[in-house]
């Protein structure tokens, strides 16, 4: 007779928050709480603001959809990631199959009833949201360039739904949504170059995939290219001298990602350029404290 072993409640509950990315949730919510402090204001308001009920429950809305993206994800991809980042498996290990799926719909019924609370707005944006992190999921992923655009559209979302609900300030909001868009876009076909040995295993059809290695980092170099060109053009319409000295100051680390680029061959290297997007995102979220 085989014994099964229970999982300790702390591996269990370890295993849980990385599944749901707890610090990517986290970092979520710090860009939609700057957002709303520093770009929708009033600043002179802060201490006021962050009393803001409907702001809370808006994030709230945002992080459950989040989370249950992230376990969707992760279920289609077990056989995918057992290659490509064995340690990183959570289902099947600490969590199983139908308890993940039963997490992931209670997960996004919470965070539309919110958004529907709040607007109809906020709830149209919810349930787009949780349509595109499926059809990614399910199948864009695994497409050529498509699910590096519908993920990258989702990180933008998490500020353009502020600007759905607010409606103050929305040129602010937009432009680093937009900035959020073009990094992520970066870094997801980086990603891709990373996981290319198990993605191709499981007939994904990526651009390093179809493209190989070497086309897809020229791919990179026009993406970086035309992204720090769009938000300088951006800034200078808005005449915001401030903005277009922080996009001067993050050229320094998008010039770094560029050299560490040309130079980088192996899955390793794909992941510290992997990192330093994040590392670009972060610095670029805490900029909204002096635009």
């Amino acid at each position: 007779m085989v014994v099964r072993q229970s999982i300790p409640f702390s591996a269990f509950t370890s295993g849980f928050l990385k599944l749901i990315r707890v610090q990517n949730l986290l970092i979520v919510v710090l860009t939609q709480l700057l957002a709303r402090l520093f770009l929708v204001g009033p600043r002179q308001d802060s201490l006021h603001l962050l009393t803001d009920n409907s702001f809370w429950l808006l994030s709230f809305s945002t992080v459950c959809i989040a989370a249950a993206g992230y376990i969707i994800n992760d279920y289609f991809d077990i056989k995918i990631d057992l290659i490509n980042k064995p340690e990183r498996v959570i289902i099947g290990r600490y969590l199983k199959r139908r308890v993940a799926m039963g997490v992931h719909q209670a997960l996004n019924v919470i965070g539309c009833l919110i958004g529907l609370y709040l607007s109809k707005w906020v709830f149209l944006a919810d349930v787009l949201a949780v349509s595109l992190l499926w059809f990614y999921s399910a199948n864009f992923k695994r497409q050529p360039l498509i699910g590096n655009i519908v993920i990258s559209l989702l990180s933008a979302l998490s500020l353009l739904v502020l600007a759905v609900y607010y409606r103050q300030n929305t040129n602010m909001v937009l432009i680093y949504a937009l900035f959020s868009f073009g990094i992520s876009l970066i870094r997801e076909i980086i990603k891709d170059m990373q996981d290319i040995r198990g993605d191709a295993r499981f007939g994904c059809r990526t651009i390093p995939i179809i493209w190989g290695l070497r086309r897809t980092k020229y791919l990179l170099y026009v993406l970086i290219g035309l992204f720090v060109c769009t938000l300088f053009l951006i800034a200078g319409s808005l005449h915001n001298s401030r903005l277009i000295l922080i996009f001067v100051l993050l050229l320094l680390p998008i010039a770094w990602l560029v050299y560490r680029l040309v130079l980088a061959d192996t899955r390793r290297e794909f992941g510290y350029l992997s990192s330093l997007c994040k590392l670009i995102m972060l610095v670029g979220i805490l900029s909204m404290i002096w635009t």
